[in-house]
């Protein structure tokens, strides 16, 4: 599930004992529902699996299931993290457990009068997400992506893509036979669930940063196909922010920084899994480390309290700018072009060089007119 929130620059008007805003959010709950109302709503999108939002969209849910019988789907719980409660489901029995809460059937009753005392009587929701299962396979293990953006703004949007991430992998061998559905070691790639699996590593951990995986998809899928997924996923990053952007509050004081998470198909279609408002920054492995050190300490660049940039900067250590109110384009292209060659190449680089990290952001610090008091 989602957790949107605003964002903005706090620039050189801060004054004082300076403090960075991350965004005000939504709950869990309502976000999660806004994107999978808002994505849909977006006409051509083709990346978000079919979503459900339980109890409340439990009849439509029904009718999806019996129209489409032998189809799995995911089961998760709402405000939930570590991949605690979620099971894959096949049949409509396998939520009678839920069901046995008398609280949704008197859930009509609560949204009228949402009060305090009621909030907390409501039923515990749950996302239902039509399963991938079909997932590209590396070594006949599943695994999923964590990619990150920074938004600055939402109005108008101005969106940052990080050039590094990494892929979650599975310890065990993937499999869609019913004995196996149970098994979440198998199914779900989320680090507190594959450290319960038997041989798990703790010094190698179950990732591959994103610049390892595209070398491996370069070798294995060729340039073009490649290059096609990437500008995909760049797809995904920019219509899930205008998917909820008419819900954000505009609070030029604040920032987010989202973990999205990303699958990839046997055919190199990503599927937007989920979207975190708060992804995890602890560390696993030394790659781990550096990845999210960096990534902090250029989100602080960019956030610029000391007031020492442009503002005009399209890349600032591993940021590249993917979104400026509209599409940006790599720096030092013919301005002239019309739009259409001008989009053929954005200013992406998902999963380029990160060497030079530091020196990147000190060269933009330096370059950068001073803004005046």
């Amino acid at each position: 599930a989602t957790a949107a929130a605003t964002a903005a620059t706090p620039a050189a008007s801060t004054q004082g004992h300076q403090r960075s805003r991350v965004g005000l959010g939504t709950t869990t709950a309502a976000a999660a529902e806004q994107q999978a109302r808002s994505a849909h709503a977006l006409g051509d999108v083709n990346f978000f699996p079919s979503t459900y939002k339980l109890p409340g969209e439990y009849h439509l849910f029904l009718e999806t299931l019996r129209s489409k019988p032998g189809s799995t789907w995911i089961v998760k719980p709402v405000g939930s993290a570590q991949g605690k409660g979620i099971f894959l489901l096949t049949k409509l029995s396998q939520l009678a457990e839920l069901k046995k809460d008398t609280r949704w059937d008197s859930r009509s009753a609560m949204l009228q009068t949402p009060d305090a005392e009621e909030e907390e009587q409501r039923p515990p929701e749950y996302i239902v997400q039509s399963y991938i299962s079909n997932p590209l396979l590396i070594g006949g293990k599943k695994f999923d992506l964590r990619l990150y953006v920074l938004v600055t703004s939402y109005t108008p949007l101005k969106c940052w893509l990080y050039r590094q991430g990494f892929a979650r992998f599975s310890n065990a061998f993937f499999s869609m036979s019913k004995e196996t559905l149970s098994n979440n070691v198998i199914h779900l790639t989320n680090v507190a669930v594959q450290k319960t699996a038997d041989g798990y590593d703790k010094s190698k951990g179950c990732k591959w940063l994103f610049t390892q995986l595209k070398k491996y998809l370069l070798t294995e899928y060729g340039e073009e196909a490649v290059t096609r997924m990437l500008a995909q996923i760049d797809n995904v990053f920019v219509q899930s922010l205008m998917a909820v952007q008419p819900v954000m509050i505009a609070d030029k004081h604040c920032f987010e920084v989202y973990g999205f998470d990303i699958m990839l198909d046997v055919d190199l279609n990503p599927w937007l899994i989920e979207v975190n408002a708060s992804p995890s920054l602890t560390a696993d492995t030394p790659d781990d480390y550096r990845l999210k050190y960096g990534l902090l300490d250029d989100t602080f660049t960019i956030v610029d309290l000391e007031g020492r940039l442009t503002g005009k900067e399209t890349r600032v250590g591993g940021y590249d700018l993917l979104w400026n109110d509209g599409p940006v384009c790599k720096p030092g292209l013919n301005t002239f072009e019309d739009a259409t060659a001008r989009q053929k190449r954005p200013n992406s680089n998902l999963g380029g060089n990160m060497t030079g990290r530091e020196a990147a952001v000190q060269s933009t610090l330096r370059a950068a007119v001073v803004k005046p008091a």
